[in-house]
């Protein structure tokens, strides 16, 4: 099987964003997807964004333009969040984003009407229906084919920092589960998800796809559900690890991450140097930790097993990418990072909320519609940010 790569522009970035709508009242999800996207109706019809439906009725997915940085994606989604807002408000219909709803039953929701849902359904059956999660997806641009699968077996280093970062899945059901992000976990259980395998060449993916498709297990490579996985049709690396992100500022700030660890290992790429690599093993151990224990996890970095606070790893690499993100243009974006390590992630918001309310998972609820509605728009956060001195090395 030949899978082209399309062409597309070195670090280049596009975003998806999948949002649950929620009863304003009780915080309960409500199966409206549908009606949003029809009353958004040709209104949207010339933007660079797009507004669509999910697995589920209860999610709808905004996908920025391809943006030459972080900035200019993250504006198309702001554009976009405006734009359903004037569709749900009326609706009495709130937003908001985490891995999991915290009460919510996956009996409850109603499947998509859409072929590939419903065959999913069918093979899947009551994992598939307990598909209840919430993601971020974060593509940059790769120029060229050959780089693709050595860049994502070094990224996979970094999937325990960028998932312990974006933690937000604390609660299932009503029940909490004892891991910063069950949405890794529950995620995994669908067919050709979770970790990549690790290949060297393009050539291997194509094998691979052949395999799986000559099998049945899937029919092209829009399929494959890996946490981190080529976009052959984008020309696009697409990291999907991360669970929903709460706030519009986190999510710049994961994108700005990625996109300047992209650039880095791209960087050594031309060098001729040997991108990183640690054993699978490892790779496995940590996904689960940073599921776990988020930010509080200590993950193996390299091949001899030495193994370190996330956190302070986190610290290290934004120090050593901080003159990256500045060639980037996302610089105050990617600062981003620093704030999550410094306030917490979702997770342990969500948990300090459920304990100020005694336990009761519908304030956590309104808890993330109001940071997702009066938090910090990304353009306050950045004036913020600009305003504010600089007061210690980031690198201590």
């Amino acid at each position: 099987m030949t899978v082209p790569f399309a062409p597309s522009a070195r670090s280049s970035v596009g975003l998806e964003w999948e949002l649950m709508l929620a009863d304003g009242d009780s915080g309960n999800l409500v199966g409206r997807a549908p009606e949003v996207i029809d009353g958004l109706g040709d209104d949207i019809r010339l933007e660079r964004f797009t507004v669509t439906g999910e697995l589920l009725t209860n999610t709808i997915e905004l996908t920025s333009g391809v943006g030459d940085t972080v900035a200019a994606a993250v504006d198309d989604i702001a554009d976009a969040t405006a734009a359903v807002r004037r569709v749900t408000d009326p609706r009495g219909i709130e937003l908001l984003s985490a891995g999991s709803h915290p009460f919510a039953q996956w009996y409850d929701q109603r499947v998509s009407d859409k072929t590939r849902y419903h065959a999913l359904i069918d093979r899947t059956q009551w994992w598939g229906r307990n598909m209840m999660i919430w993601g971020v997806h974060v593509h940059v641009g790769v120029e060229d084919v050959t780089r693709v699968l050595p860049i994502i077996n070094a990224l996979s280093i970094y999937l325990p920092h960028l998932q312990a970062l974006s933690a937000s899945s604390p609660y299932w059901a009503g029940e909490r589960t004892g891991y910063a992000s069950n949405r890794a976990l529950v995620f995994q259980q669908l067919p050709t998800a979770g970790l990549p395998w690790q290949m060297r060449t393009w050539s291997e993916f194509e094998d691979y796809l052949d395999d799986m498709s000559r099998t049945g297990v899937m029919a092209d490579a829009t399929e494959v559900r890996w946490d981190i996985r080529p976009a052959p049709r984008w020309g696009t690396i697409e990291v999907r690890a991360c669970d929903g992100m709460s706030t519009l500022p986190e999510l710049a700030a994961i994108a700005a991450l990625v996109q300047a660890l992209v650039e880095h290992f791209s960087r050594a790429y031309d060098r001729g140097e040997p991108l990183p690599s640690i054993q699978p093993w490892f790779i496995r151990e940590n996904k689960w930790r940073a599921a776990r224990y988020g930010l509080d996890a200590h993950v193996i970095v390299d091949r001899e097993g030495t193994q370190v606070p996330v956190a302070r790893d986190v610290r290290r690499l934004v120090a050593e990418l901080a003159p990256i993100a500045e060639e980037l243009k996302c610089s105050r974006e990617f600062s981003g990072i620093s704030s999550i390590l410094d306030q917490g992630a979702s997770s342990q918001r969500q948990v300090a909320a459920a304990d100020a309310a005694g336990g009761d998972l519908h304030a956590v609820v309104q808890h993330l519609i109001r940071e997702f509605r009066d938090g910090p728009t990304l353009r306050d956060h950045l004036a913020h940010l600009a305003a504010s001195p600089r007061t210690e090395d980031p690198r201590a």
